[in-house]
C-alpha cells in the first residue's frame, strides 16, 4: 500500500460510514438525554463500529470462500449496493439499506442505541462491511493488514469525535451544511462504487478488459 492507496481506502471507508450523516439521527434519538448519556452512547457506537469493521476486514475472505462467492461477483454486487447508497446520499437521504423506518421507530423505545441502530446498520451497515471486505482482499501482507486496521481505528475515532460533538456540529452547520457534506461524500462514494463494479465486470468477463 502506497500513500495513494492508503488515502483512497481511507476516503472510501469514511464516505460509506458517513459519520456526518448520522448526526441528525443521533440528535433525534437522544434529544431528551443528558450530555453524559449522549457521550456514553457515542462511546458505544464508535467502539461497536470499529469492532464490526475490524472483524469484517479479517474474516471477509473466509466468508466469501465459505459461500463460494468469487471476488468479482462480490465487487459487482457490492458496487451496486454502494451506488444505491451514494445516490441516496446525493439526495441527502439515508438509504433504506442502512436504516429502515421500522428500525427508526423501534430505536425510539431503546435505552441503549449505541450498537443498534447507530453502529449497525447506520454506521457499519452492509455497504461499510462490503467496502472493508473488498479493500481487505487486496491487503495480502501483514503490514498491509495492519495499515487497513489502522485506517479503521482512525475512522472509529472520527466517529467518536463526531458523535461527541454532534450537538454543536449540528447547530453550527445546520441542515444545509450537513446535507452539503453528505452530498460531497456521496459523490466520492459513487465514483468508488463504479470502480468496484468495473473491476468486477472485468474479472467476470475478461474480454471487457
Amino acid at each position: 500500500m502506497g500513500i495513494p492507496e492508503i488515502l483512497k481506502s481511507f476516503s472510501g471507508i469514511l464516505s460509506i460510514v458517513n459519520p456526518i450523516g448520522a448526526i441528525p439521527i443521533f440528535i433525534g434519538l437522544t434529544s431528551d438525554w443528558t450530555k453524559k448519556q449522549r457521550n456514553q452512547t457515542a462511546n458505544s457506537a464508535a467502539a461497536a463500529t470499529t469492532i464490526i469493521l475490524l472483524i469484517s476486514a479479517f474474516s471477509g475472505d473466509y466468508v466469501l470462500k465459505f459461500f463460494g462467492i468469487s471476488l468479482s461477483s462480490f465487487q459487482v454486487g457490492g458496487g451496486i449496493l454502494l451506488l444505491l447508497i451514494a445516490i441516496s446520499m446525493l439526495h441527502a437521504k439515508l438509504s433504506h439499506a442502512r436504516h429502515t423506518p421500522q428500525e427508526a421507530q423501534e430505536a425510539e423505545d431503546m435505552e441503549s442505541i449505541g450498537v443498534v441502530p447507530l453502529a449497525m446498520p447506520i454506521l457499519a451497515g452492509p455497504g461499510s462491511i462490503s467496502t472493508v471486505i473488498l479493500y481487505a482482499h487486496y491487503a495480502h501482507k501483514f503490514h498491509e493488514k495492519a495499515i487497513l486496521a489502522g485506517i479503521i481505528i482512525v475512522i472509529g475515532l472520527i466517529v467518536w469525535l463526531t458523535l461527541r460533538m454532534a450537538v454543536p456540529i449540528g447547530t453550527r452547520l445546520g441542515a444545509t451544511g450537513i446535507n452539503i457534506a453528505v452530498r460531497i461524500l456521496g459523490l466520492i462514494l459513487a465514483a468508488i462504487s463504479v470502480e468496484f463494479m468495473a473491476a468486477g465486470l472485468k474479472g467476470l468477463f475478461p474480454g471487457l478488459g
